[in-house]
């Protein structure tokens, strides 16, 4: 039920966003563009899955977004995103999660996404429910400890 609780407050918060980008993309087109609503069952279902799992993908004027479900019980790889910048906003749990630095055995995985092994030198940040990091474009980040099991939401906007 808690969980419940904070996705349900996750969505409002990207609600919000998506109301304030929604008005704007209305106001150029002079049309009201279509709302989505995932109810907390399709939520709950997307936090299920390992890993990550997409609610919406589209654009928005010139940009994209994609809206997901994550959750992790475990570090992982560093991630690079050379154009896309990321709003996670954590559910529940917590972790400790990495900014900056170097990223140690980059490889490119895809275009414009580099994964490493680890940060050299960033900076360390303690993250629980309730926070917001936003992670502009090029800036290697990474789950470096996982307390029990993190699960959040993740906005990318390219």
């Amino acid at each position: 039920m808690h969980i419940r609780k904070t996705a349900l407050m996750g969505c409002l918060v990207l609600a919000v966003a998506g109301g304030w980008a929604a008005g704007v993309l209305a106001q150029e087109n002079g049309t009201s563009p279509a709302v989505t609503i995932f109810d907390h069952k399709q939520v709950d279902a997307g936090m299920a899955k390992p890993n990550f799992a997409t609610l919406i993908r589209g654009k928005s004027g010139e940009g994209s977004y994609v809206v997901m479900t994550a959750s992790r019980d475990k570090p992982g790889a560093v991630e690079v995103h050379n154009l896309d910048l990321d709003v996670l906003y954590i559910l529940s749990g917590s972790a400790t999660f990495v900014t900056g630095g170097t990223t140690v055995d980059a490889k490119t995985t895809a275009p414009n996404e580099i994964r490493g092994k680890s940060i050299d030198g960033g900076e360390s940040h303690h993250v629980s429910k309730g926070d917001v990091i936003v992670i502009p474009h090029g800036v290697p980040h990474w789950f470096k400890e996982v307390k029990g099991e993190v699960r959040y939401f993740v906005v990318k906007v390219h």
